[in-house]
């Protein structure tokens, strides 16, 4: 009795590329899906403030006219990685709906650290954050305040060095 066409087994390399269509697939869906989760493409950027060091203390960046953010690590000194940061965003001028705050490398890709921040009574976003353990003894970061508003996202980022050894 011949094999049915559903029951035959398929060649090799049939199998090879349908393994490699699925693997391209899954690639392409975390790409998308890290797109998605980054959705920075529909922020409208501004500069910070030039002379800026987030290890000395609290970086402004102005965000058009008449309206400004400030954002603090609440760290004095060197940042090391695996040290927790108590986050703080101060805005003026700008009725945000969300705040938050991702660290990324700036010259490697170490992935998307995000931070959501919470509104205080003062009128403070606060939150904690940490950067993960960095491969090099003093890596370059981006902290990244994006703030979501009704007329859409604003935001601005801030460059900082990390030491490689943990605390």
């Amino acid at each position: 009795m011949p094999d049915s066409p559903t029951t035959a087994s398929r060649p090799p390399l049939l199998r090879l590329l349908v393994l490699l269509t699925l693997g391209t697939v899954a690639i392409a869906l975390w790409f998308l899906v890290s797109h998605l989760l980054r959705d920075m493409g529909q922020v409208r950027w501004y500069p910070e403030s030039p002379e800026c060091q987030l290890s000395t203390g609290p970086c402004l960046a102005r965000l058009g006219e008449e309206r400004q953010l400030t954002l603090d690590l609440g760290v004095r000194g060197e940042i090391r990685a695996l040290q927790r940061l108590p986050l703080e965003v101060s805005l003026q001028g700008v009725k945000a709906e969300r705040v938050m705050v991702d660290f990324v490398g700036r010259d490697m890709d170490m992935g998307l650290h995000r931070y959501p921040l919470s509104l205080g009574a003062d009128g403070h976003y606060r939150g904690e954050g940490q950067i993960p353990i960095c491969t090099e003894a003093v890596m370059p970061w981006r902290a990244r305040v994006v703030i979501e508003t009704a007329d859409g996202k604003l935001g601005s980022g801030f460059d900082f060095e990390v030491r490689g050894d943990a605390p």
